[in-house]
């Protein structure tokens, strides 16, 4: 069966198609494994489990080793009980695994796909009807459903009363009984439908039961911002996702969805909603499963509190060098392919493995197979833009899974081994530094895991850093790069552009690349860089600049003369907190929001345009009617200040 929707409600369901629809049930009864290092002091405790639950004697897996226990066969709240009552020092397992994954993964079967294949093949069938939803309005004022489209091999146009068009496009639904449907802003609109269609006394047939599991709002810390994770009516039986909000959609498509539910083990409801982390995270998770390991419920081997001296001894960054601001030309970037995991397989790393070196690990061997499967399919996709998205998915969580060994919850992860994978790669990059050197050719710049030189053959320079490190590489050469300067007129880490020996440009860290440049700069620089893609030397882009002069003379005029869409002058940012202690841009948006009955939450993103930048009166970006002409004046000329560096002669 090839399953693409599953979860649990008092036993495992599962929807899959087999010639034909088919939902089956399994019972599955929750349980944990309890380890206790003395049981005897807790033997009050163990009768009356006993007495309540069914409890057996057992021996389980841990990626430590095995340890003597009991397996509880009861839910959370009761392991929660547990570690009150022994004052956290028993160790829990498998307590907060998902039921119906823990299912698949004991009975050798996932999500996306038939039994008899492989989980790691990025070729695989997809077997399931779907529907395109486009629905009419505003997502952050929901009105009245007047208008819906659906594409479902012919587009069609739903219009009329409210009722008449949730009750025609709930109908259609029933009718055509699709097992997936993209929808634009899905987790905004279907709850406001689902309760609509209650109040007009009609079938929500979204679910193909009636059921919707909710998934709640909120705000969370990650990486040292705050992040906003809206709520949801996830349907029984239908894969519903939102195309709009969905990271792992937007960045890989519906192939990537369902690649990710496959190697997690999760339903692609939950998979287009979950971040690459929890997905990477998940996949640890059903590997473990897989093989026998319990999973932990609490981390017991975070850091620990280390002295100065030690904390300096210890490694936790990547390496850098610092360019030298100029433009380039015929320079080679180098990189490694996924460097960190690389690091991970090739060195055998995971928190067993660092005082007993000998044997297999966790974590590398679990991500082997999803190394190998990147490897595999950024091949493929050089030939076959298919695979496009199956690599970006792929790529997303292999990056995380780096940050995830540090993650102080992860079930699988250790500052040490974050450590020992930051101070390798320290190691490797002033390795294949020093190779290029010992090959004549000059370093430029170098961030974490890839390195520009200049000089030839770049061919032989990329055999001998595969030979000498063991992982793979990919080289892009530049006609020319530049490297932009600081405010204090030393290099920039990460803000760099140059035209590709393909003809394409490749930008990093200006205003074209930020989320909260507005449409409107974004697109002035998006033009000069097309100019700039015309020249394939430094001579070349002086002979251009008139033609930049003449893009940058345009969008001035436009701005002063009002000649534009005042919604793209709106910028997107991420509030960090609703309350603030002076006054600015932010303060002024998140005002607005509340006065027009919005409620913003930390993390979330808002669009607001500058009324008045001396005295931060902003607008909102829907009801934007007016802007402060200099305050964006001077957004475009820092813009064109980046781009224009090309044109400044050497040396200055």
């Amino acid at each position: 069966m090839w399953i693409f929707d599953s979860y649990y409600k008092g036993c495992v369901e599962l929807w899959g198609r087999e010639n034909g629809l088919i939902k089956a049930s399994a019972i599955s009864l929750p349980s944990f494994y309890m380890h206790l290092k003395d049981p005897h002091a807790h033997r009050e405790m163990i009768e009356a489990l006993e007495d309540l639950y069914r409890v057996e004697e057992c021996s389980f897996r841990t990626i430590f080793g095995a340890f003597q226990g009991y397996r509880v066969f009861a839910g959370r709240k009761v392991a929660e009980k547990i570690e009150i009552q022994t004052r956290y020092s028993a160790e829990l397992y498998n307590v907060d695994v998902r039921q119906d994954q823990r299912y698949m993964a004991e009975h050798d079967i996932f999500p996306c796909g038939g039994r008899d294949e492989s989980r790691f093949s990025p070729d695989f069938e997809v077997p399931i009807n779907g529907m395109e939803v486009e629905v009419s309005g505003d997502p952050s004022r929901p009105g009245d459903f007047s208008c819906i489209q659906v594409l479902n091999g012919k587009k069609r146009r739903l219009e009329g009363s409210e009722r008449t068009v949730v009750s025609d496009f709930l109908e259609l639904i029933k009718s055509y009984n699709p097992d997936l449907i993209l929808l634009p802003y899905a987790d905004t609109w279907v709850p406001l439908m689902v309760r609509k269609a209650r109040r007009y006394g009609l079938d929500p047939t979204i679910s193909r039961s009636g059921w919707f599991k909710p998934m709640a709002s909120k705000s969370y810390w990650s990486y040292g911002k705050v992040n906003h994770k809206d709520g949801a009516l996830i349907p029984e039986g239908r894969v519903l996702i939102d195309t709009a909000k969905s990271f792992v959609y937007q960045e890989s498509g519906l192939k990537g969805v369902l690649m990710a539910s496959r190697l997690s083990g999760l339903s692609p409801n939950l998979a287009s909603r979950f971040t690459p982390g929890t997905l990477i995270s998940s996949y640890e998770v059903f590997e473990a499963l897989r093989r026998g390991v319990a999973v932990p419920f609490r981390k017991r081997d975070a850091e620990s509190a280390r002295t100065i001296s030690e904390l300096r001894r210890c490694d936790k960054g990547g390496m850098m060098f610092q360019p030298e601001p100029g433009v380039y030309e015929k320079v080679h970037q180098i990189d490694f392919t996924s460097l960190y995991p690389s690091i991970i397989v090739k060195y055998n790393l995971s928190p067993e493995t660092l005082e007993h070196p000998k044997i297999d690990g966790f974590l590398s061997t679990v991500l082997s197979s999803l190394l190998n499967l990147r490897i595999e399919t950024k091949r493929l996709k050089k030939a076959n833009p298919e695979y496009k998205g199956i690599d970006s998915v792929l790529k997303w969580m292999l990056v995380t899974c780096f940050g995830y060994t540090g993650y102080r919850n992860a079930k699988f992860g250790q500052i040490q081994v974050h450590e020992r994978i930051t101070a390798i790669s320290r190691e490797l990059l002033m390795q294949i530094k020093e190779l290029a050197e010992n090959m004549n050719f000059t370093v430029l710049h170098g961030i974490v895991d890839c390195l520009w030189v200049m000089g030839e053959p770049i061919s032989k320079y990329k055999e001998a850093v595969e030979q000498e490190t063991g992982i793979l590489t990919e080289v892009d050469t530049f006609d020319w790069i530049a490297f932009l300067p600081m405010c204090d007129g030393s290099g920039s880490y990460n803000r760099y552009f140059g035209r590709q020996d393909t003809g394409e440009m490749k930008i990093r860290g200006v205003a074209a690349r930020k989320g909260d440049t507005p449409v409107y700069v974004e697109r002035m620089q998006t033009e000069l860089f097309a100019v700039l893609a015309g020249a394939r030397s430094r001579e070349e882009l002086s002979m251009v600049k008139p033609n930049a002069l003449e893009v940058r003379a345009k969008y001035m005029r436009e701005l002063e003369d009002a000649d534009i869409n005042v919604r793209e002058l709106a910028i997107h940012r991420r509030v960090g907190r609703l309350s603030y202690s002076r006054r600015c841009a932010e303060a002024s948006a998140v005002q607005s929001y509340e006065e027009q009955g919005l409620n913003p939450a930390p993390g979330m993103k808002i669009g607001y345009v500058v009324k008045d930048a001396g005295r931060w009166e902003v607008e909102t970006e829907e009801m934007a009617s007016e802007f402060d002409a200099a305050y964006y004046r001077k957004l475009l000329e820092k813009a064109w200040e980046e781009v224009a560096f090309v044109f400044k002669p050497a040396g200055k």
